[in-house]
């Protein structure tokens, strides 16, 4: 691993966040990104005020196995004869940057109250990094995992839960697969909150260069998608 890497990987285990950029090509944007299990409100407000996009939970694909947690799409798709609309809205087709969606359902913590606060949020988000990392881990059944998260989630909700290819980064690029890798190539929880940062200027992503000058202000690491292609595959080389 290249010292970017390496110092990317001791941030997240230290609850602090880093940039990450996809690859050029794809959506070429940068997210700013933290392990859920380490989140704060502090975290969220950050997120929403310095990023400014969606915030979202992307998980590793066992975790979401285990969990019985379907990809959105395969709602839809269960359920397109009752509501045709869907057929319409909800094609089988890739977006406009080649992939298709990781989206799976949205949920709240059971004691949250409207679900959107700093607070809410956290707690939401911080409980699911902490059950996906016990799940992740451990070897309980799948029928005791799925009646823990029943018992302590509800859905829909305002946390947007992303599950990453079951190959990671070597099936799909987006940053749901690169911040999963990244955490399980260092050993901690593949459970990453992530959120897009926005160019309030433009109206569009932030460009490369100006999350560049982000980090650099901010004292973050910042990674781009083939560093950690790279790193994953001297990974799985060892």
């Amino acid at each position: 691993m290249n010292k970017d890497i390496k110092q990317a990987i001791k941030d997240l285990a230290q609850g602090k966040f880093i940039l990450v950029y996809d690859v050029d090509g794809r959506e070429e944007e940068v997210d700013l990104v933290c392990l859920a299990e380490k989140v704060t409100p502090k975290h969220i407000y950050h997120l929403r005020h310095d990023a400014g996009g969606l915030i979202c939970v992307a998980m590793h694909a066992n975790i979401a196995k285990k969990l019985g947690l379907p990809f959105m799409a395969e709602i839809y798709s269960n359920v397109l004869n009752r509501y045709s609309i869907l057929n319409q809205i909800a094609p089988d087709i890739a977006a406009p940057y080649g992939d298709k969606p990781s989206f799976s359902v949205t949920i709240n913590h059971i004691d949250t109250y409207t679900g959107i606060t700093d607070n809410d949020r956290a707690l939401t988000i911080r409980e699911f990094g902490l059950l996906g990392t016990q799940v992740f881990r451990n070897g309980a059944s799948i029928d005791n995992y799925q009646k823990l998260f029943g018992s302590r989630f509800r859905a829909p909700g305002h946390t947007h839960l992303l599950i990453a290819s079951r190959n990671l980064v070597k099936e799909r690029l987006g940053h749901t697969e690169l911040t999963v890798t990244l955490a399980y190539m260092g050993g901690l929880s593949p459970v990453s909150v992530l959120c897009e940062m926005l160019d309030g200027t433009t109206g569009n992503a932030l460009v490369i260069a100006k999350a560049k000058v982000y980090a650099k202000n901010n004292n973050l690491v910042m990674v781009e998608g083939r560093e950690i292609v790279e790193a994953y595959q001297k990974f799985l080389e060892r």
